[in-house]
Order: C-alpha cells, then structure tokens, then sequence
C-alpha cells in the first residue's frame, strides 16, 4: 500500500503538525510505501520574499529529516523539483469545472475574508490532485478540515478516468480521530494561522512563553480542575502513556496544584521529549550537502513513479513523445 502526504514549508512545526501527522509517518515508513515531499510550489500562494521562500523551504526539508523521515526507508523529496506534477496539473486541470473549483473551501474563505485571490490559490485544487494521482497513491492522511483536498482528487481522477481513459487510482482519506485536531493554546485548532501553536523547535525561552499562555478558567490552587475541558490537559495527554495519563488526571482533580505547575511540568516534558530531535535539527541544518543528497534520492524515485503514470494519461490523450 502507498501513503502519500505533503506539508507546505510556511513556518515552524508546531505539536499540532508532528502529533497529527509526522509521528504516523514514522510508523507509515517501517510498514509501507511512503511518499512524502514538501510542497513548496503551494506555498507560493503566500509568497512574500524569495529569501523566506528558501528559508522555510529548507527548514522544512532539515526539520523532517531531523524528526526521522528516512530516505532510505521512504520517498522524500521536493515538490518543485518533479517538474512532470506542473504538467499532470493541466491535463487534469480539464477534468472539472469552473464552479466546481469555486466552492472549494479554502477559495471561499479567503473571499468571505475580504482576500483579493489570485489564480494560484483558485487552482490550488488541481496542482493538490496532481501530487495525489501522479504517485498511484492508495491512501492520503489528511486532517478532518482537509479531507475536501482529497474529494477533489478522487472527483477529478473519477471524471477522467470514466471520460478519458481509466488511468488513476482512487485514493482514500487516512484520518486519525484520535489526534486529528491538535488544540491550541486558545482552545482551537492548532495552527500557525490562529497564531496559536506550541513549536517544539524553538529556544526554550520561546517555548516557555508559548506554554504559559495556554489559556485556562479561574480555578485556584486550592481547588480541583476538571482535565476534560483543559486545554493544558489535552495537549500534555498526546506525550503521554495511559498511566502517565492516569496520574496526570490525578493531579488535575486533587487541590494543590496550580496551573502555573502545571504548565511548568508540560514545558519540561515537551523539552525531554524532543531533547534527540532538537540536537539532530541542529546537526542537519549545518550540513547542507546531506541535505541535498536526501533530496536528490527523493527526486529520483518520485520521478521514476509519475513519469510511468504520465505515459499513462498520455497515452489516453494521444499526446505525441519524441
């Protein structure tokens, strides 16, 4: 079975990005097919300088690798550098509509905001079915806010397929309910939208900060909290075995202990969990040619996988190859 998944290199990873999907990649490397790359053509639909474009493009690249995304065990690689996935994107690109494209909810949320889109975030859609087709893909992870990115895949492979030739495979969604939605600091999803994420990269001065302002209600040290609607609670139980969860749920419902603590006790465990990733970001991110021969690797499989699925689709097109 193959797992494809993609992340926009737009910032930090945050718990809410290796609870919900990087640690199941781990999993998914040792037991299948991985494919995974970072999706910096995406990212361009909040272009702001070519400087940041690489920056974060290359931090994401050294964070996953730091975290334990395995080129030898998986195909990792960088999505503008499969230039074949741009040419995929326009013959699918007449597999749908117009109005179809419009109701996708990442469009109609911009403009509901007031934001002027420009055509890269109207065809998003499409470049999204390209990563997800063109790599024979059976399964895609993808959060419960995210599974319409998918629909999008499987609408458009279903109308070529039936229209065309049947060339693509239907993927189907992977979705974990257990960490699907990562809380925030505020109580909502975790995301670097809301500005309210927990980076476990950061220095531990910008860590402490992040921790301490998880909001909380009015309840004193000296009387009980409820960890069901805790936000401390439902982000320090994702660290946690059953027994550390037990005794932490202890903690919670026994007078005595404050908020402030508690906050304490999830700082220091979030630093001991991550202690071996941090060390090894840092020694990754100060080896550049390690870097780019990941990536070359990843580049050269990916490649080798699209470029058979493209003879496919344009074989059913008669387009001509010299």
């Amino acid at each position: 079975m193959r797992i494809l998944t993609g992340v926009q290199p737009s910032g930090k990873l945050h718990l809410g990005n290796f609870f919900s999907v990087i640690r199941k990649l781990k999993e998914y490397q040792n037991t299948t097919d991985l494919y995974c790359f970072v999706a910096d053509l995406h990212s361009l639909t909040t272009f702001s300088s070519k400087d940041k474009q690489k920056e974060n493009t290359y931090n994401a690249v050294c964070d996953f690798l730091a975290l334990g995304i395995d080129p030898e065990k998986c195909t990792f690689w960088l999505q503008s550098s499969v230039t074949e996935v741009t040419e995929l994107t326009w013959y699918l690109s007449h597999s749908i509509s117009v109005n179809h494209l419009e109701l996708a909810h990442s469009y109609k949320d911009k403009i509901a905001r007031g934001f002027h889109p420009r055509g890269g975030l109207f065809f998003y859609p499409v470049l999204m079915a390209a990563d997800i087709l063109g790599f024979d893909s059976d399964r895609v992870p993808v959060g419960k806010d995210q599974k319409q990115h998918l629909e999008y895949a499987r609408d458009i492979a279903s109308v070529f397929n039936r229209e065309v030739g049947n060339v693509f495979k239907i993927p189907e969604p992977e979705i974990d309910e257990a960490t699907a939605l990562v809380p925030g600091t505020d109580g909502q999803k975790m995301s670097k939208s809301y500005g309210n994420t927990i980076n476990f990269f950061d220095s531990e001065k910008e860590l402490k900060k992040s921790i301490m302002s998880i909001m909380t209600d009015s309840a004193g040290v000296d009387e009980s909290k409820d960890p069901d609607k805790s936000h401390i609670f439902a982000i320090h139980s994702l660290f946690l075995d059953t027994k550390g969860k037990e005794t932490l749920r202890e903690k919670f419902l026994t007078p005595g202990t404050g908020y402030g603590d508690l906050k304490k006790q999830l700082l220091q465990d979030t630093l001991d969990y991550f202690a071996p990733f941090r060390r090894e970001r840092e020694r990754i991110g100060a080896d550049p040619a390690f870097v780019e021969s990941a990536l070359k690797k990843g580049k050269e499989k990916a490649q080798k996988t699209i470029t058979g699925v493209l003879d496919r689709v344009r074989n059913e097109l008669g387009m001509y190859r010299f």
